[in-house]
């Protein structure tokens, strides 16, 4: 197992420590519900430096970020970022990134820890073009702060306005006595805030002057079981779960970073499903009774036939009910369509919704 360059704090704070995508990562500081609700109501900090980044550079590094991803990143300014995912030859997913432009010619791909080596080696694969690849990965930390008091509790730590740095924006700034950092507003828990991209020897000292700077806001930090459950609840895909290798990102509602206006890596097959439409739809749903839906449950129809499985389900912390995701045929997609989630030996009614569950 990795360790962060924070583990050490993590193992010290009380934090119990789990493996997970090839790192000793926290799980839970004092417990899911109350980590849950700091970042919904007050701020939270995640170490999430496990997460991978490559740097793709050159004149040819658009070109080849045109042609593994699915989304249109000419459409990108100096500041911007962009959702996307690498599709793969069959019509599944690779996995899902967000791409930052530095520049015309210096890009940040962020992709997820347990996919690092498989991304590297597709990317790599079809450099064609022969743009400049470096794995930041090893040398780089990532820190979450997240929560509707993020940015009121942590500008007095840059020079820069927090407020100015919009959804899928960033700046590169000064932070926590670091000249260099990334600042961005790109989050996965739908409650604002934003993440700091620093060296890991800098990442210490950040970690300590965010947890300073926000004492007075109820700052905490927070592991990946509050992190899940945050996601969730906004209904936003988890590699592994809701979207893999066989995954279609058009059957996983993910057409809008799926852009025909270029030609990408499958592309044409993936028009062709659009033109034809899918047979399968990834859905999110509500329990109408008691009880936790899990990975791998049976989703069935009115007469108790399994219609699909359960990708995602948690009980949500926030609406206080069991809601998750999974793929279903697409004429059983519809929602409010009642279906039900086979739970051990019993079947617990439960109604298709539009997400996002948790509307803030």
């Amino acid at each position: 197992m990795k360790d962060t360059a924070l583990s050490h704090i993590h193992k010290v704070l009380g934090a119990k420590m789990v493996p997970f995508a090839g790192y000793n990562m926290p799980v839970s500081y004092e417990g899911v519900n109350a980590e849950h609700e700091t970042v919904r109501n007050a701020v939270g900090v995640f170490d999430v430096s496990h997460m991978g980044e490559f740097l793709i550079t050159g004149p040819n590094a658009l070109e080849l970020i045109q042609k593994v991803c699915s989304n249109d990143a000419s459409k990108l300014v100096d500041g911007q970022a962009q959702y996307s995912c690498f599709p793969n030859a069959d019509g599944g997913i690779v996995d899902d990134l967000i791409v930052y432009r530095l520049d015309a010619e210096k890009w940040l791909l962020v992709v997820n820890a347990s996919n690092i080596d498989k991304d590297w080696e597709w990317i790599s694969s079809h450099n064609s073009m022969n743009a400049e690849m470096r794995n930041l990965s090893e040398d780089f930390s990532l820190l979450a702060i997240q929560g509707p008091k993020a940015v009121e509790a942590m500008q007095s730590l840059t020079s820069e306005d927090l407020s100015s740095i919009k959804f899928y924006t960033f700046k590169v700034s000064d932070f926590a006595g670091i000249e260099y950092v990334i600042i961005s507003a790109t989050g996965y828990t739908g409650s604002g805030g934003f993440e700091i991209y620093c060296k890991n020897s800098e990442v210490e000292q950040i970690w300590n002057k965010v947890l300073e700077a926000g004492k007075d806001f109820g700052i905490k930090p927070v592991g990946l079981a509050a992190r899940d459950t945050l996601r969730l609840e906004m209904g936003y895909c988890l590699y592994g779960n809701d979207i893999d290798d066989t995954t279609s990102p058009l059957e996983a509602g993910l057409g809008w970073i799926t852009k025909f206006t270029k030609d990408f890596i499958n592309s044409d097959a993936l028009q062709q499903q659009k033109t034809e439409g899918v047979k399968r739809k990834l859905v999110a749903f509500e329990l109408n009774e008691r009880g936790i839906p899990r990975q791998g449950y049976d989703i069935v129809d009115q007469d108790g036939n399994s219609v699909g499985k359960v990708t995602s389900g948690t009980m949500s912390p926030s609406l206080n009910k069991g809601i998750g995701m999974g793929y279903v045929p697409v004429e059983l997609s519809k929602p409010g369509t009642a279906m039900g989630i086979q739970i051990r030996k019993n079947i617990i009614p439960a109604t298709i919704v539009k997400l996002p569950f948790y509307k803030g």
